[in-house]
């Protein structure tokens, strides 16, 4: 193409050049704000992760203190814990380097665009950072980060497989070999090499990509390692816990005839292991006296002399019948004497009230149930009386404040604090647990979001009202959609079925309804990525 001498007409070229480069740099609003959705999801699914492997780790290291053969899986897991901080630091450093490369992020509150960079639809900005490099401000060469990237990903992937190989085949830990092959083939960190069309991963990614669109993947990376550690984490705390079969942990059960008692009644218990068996030799002891046991279970009686609180000891030795090594156990149980001046309210589950659902309550005073007067206030909440000394509590406000009130023939009226709490948020899940990648065939299997209650005792199920999904095909401008319900239907249903190795599906704006819910909440946000 020869170059035009006329002035008029090189204006009008330069004119169609400035026109197509306004033209490629025209992403919709929509699309960007949808990055930087995605990367806000992204970060609170890494908090709730980085908090969940923090949480196992205090509960292995109270697991150690009964089971000190299992000790060395304790430092391995703060191994992989830092492993991951280190990585997670290391991408935060890239990503404020990032920001400023990008001229900074917008601290106005009233600038509709704040909290963002301020040339966040720049595409020669990622080229420069993360593909070519660039001149720093005193002329010096600055290297891209992308290799350095992938050199980083590589190394702490390699750091998790080197503390998991220190374990393999530990007979006396329970670590079997061909588990850790299987977990170090799980690990998601990794820079994935498919079907990139003969780029490299940082071209691939952030070649002319939008400043935006980069945000996303760098949050991704940290999801996929503290998904990965986390993996690895919760395995090694479930190789203390698997051992409760194996008799080598026993806890101390006590099961009394009777929770309260008047002077001069008899105060009987059965004490027992939680996993007893005729298999394990066991003797048991109270306040240093031994006890008679038959199948791992012993009775204990006693006759109180006194009012108010009363407590004993329970000592229990067994002898493991697998490996021959005895261990006691030891815990003390409290229980109250009192007369017909007393009242007591305990809750049969936890010490709150929930909204949305029946809080069974126990109510005693002195030993004529039936002379009881019980009422609650406070929380929205009611009472109703199902049995002897048994009612059901329901409320619909929460507070600090509702109050069980007592009271009987000779008896102190007397009122019992109780908090009243909504139900804990429900996990937002695809599959069986969240997952950061699946393969096509199992991607398109599930029908839906669903909402899961973890590790709450009562009966309650809550509903997802609906999502925002955001398809991101490889090489191609994300499709966006807002399905109403947790079940996929109509446009959903198209774009899922549309999976292909290295497509990306954003899956945020989940908002669940649980009993008593006044209206749905936002939970967390899901990614997964298509291998």
């Amino acid at each position: 193409m020869s170059i035009p001498k006329e002035p008029r007409q090189i204006m009008i070229n330069l004119m169609y050049l400035v026109l197509t480069a306004m033209l490629a740099l025209n992403v919709s609003a929509e699309i960007i704000n949808a990055f930087f959705k995605f990367r806000d999801g992204l970060e609170r699914t890494n908090l709730v992760v980085k908090d969940a492997n923090t949480a196992k780790i205090e509960s292995m290291e109270e697991a150690v203190k009964k089971k000190p053969d299992y000790k060395p899986l304790v430092p391995a897991a703060k191994d992989i814990q830092s492993v991951i901080a280190e990585f997670t630091g290391y991408i935060n450093d890239v990503t404020g380097r990032f920001d400023d490369a990008a001229g900074g992020i917008i601290d106005d509150p009233e600038d509709e665009n704040f909290g963002k960079p301020e040339r966040f639809k720049d595409k020669e900005i990622p080229t420069r950072f993360f593909v070519d490099g660039y001149e720093g401000p005193v002329g010096e060469s600055v290297t891209a980060e992308g290799p350095m990237i992938k050199q980083k990903v590589s190394e702490t992937k390699q750091k998790l497989i080197e503390v998991l190989d220190k374990l393999k085949g530990n007979r006396t830990l329970d670590i079997k070999a061909d588990e850790i092959e299987d977990l170090k083939n799980k690990l998601t960190l990794e820079i994935d090499t498919t079907n990139l069309n003969g780029k490299s991963w940082e071209e691939f990614n952030f070649d002319h990509m939008p400043v935006a669109a980069c945000y996303p993947t760098l949050s991704k990376l940290k999801t996929d390692a503290n998904t990965s550690g986390n993996m690895i984490i919760n395995y090694l705390g479930s190789k203390i816990g698997a051992t409760v079969v194996k008799f080598d942990k026993f806890v101390v059960v006590n099961s009394p005839k009777q929770t309260y008692l008047l002077q001069g009644d008899t105060y009987e218990a059965d004490i027992f292991l939680s996993a007893a068996s005729s298999q394990a030799k066991v003797n048991v002891s109270v306040n240093g006296s031994s006890l008679p046991a038959r199948e791992g279970v012993a009775t204990y009686k006693s006759t109180p002399s006194g009012l108010g609180e009363q407590s004993y000891t329970a000592s229990i030795t067994v002898t493991n019948p697998f490996n021959n090594k005895s261990e006691t156990y030891k815990k003390t149980f409290k229980y109250t004497v009192g007369t017909k001046s007393g009242a007591t309210v305990s809750a049969d589950k936890m010490n709150v009230f929930y909204i949305g659902v029946t809080n069974p309550v126990s109510v005693a005073a002195g030993g004529d149930f039936s002379k009881i007067n019980a009422s609650v206030s406070g929380g929205g909440c009611s009472m109703s009386k199902v049995g002897s000394g048994k009612y059901n509590v329901t409320c619909s406000t929460p507070t600090n404040t509702a109050n069980v009130t007592v009271s009987a023939p000779d008896v102190e009226t007397t009122s019992f604090p109780f908090r009243v709490k909504r139900i804990p948020d429900p996990v937002a899940l695809i599959a069986k647990d969240i997952k950061s990648s699946m393969g096509t065939g199992e991607f398109k299997a599930y029908q839906g979001i669903r909402a899961e209650l973890r590790n709450f005792d009562f009966e309650a199920k809550c509903n997802i009202m609906g999502f925002e999904i955001a398809y991101v095909p490889k090489r191609n401008d994300a499709v966006l959609h807002v399905q109403r319900g947790g079940r996929y239907e109509g446009k959903t249903v198209e774009m899922i079925n549309r999976a292909k190795p290295g497509d990306r599906y954003y899956f945020s704006n989940i908002k669940a309804k649980c009993p008593g819910d006044p209206a749905g909440r936002r939970i967390n946000d899901l990614v997964v990525n298509i291998k």
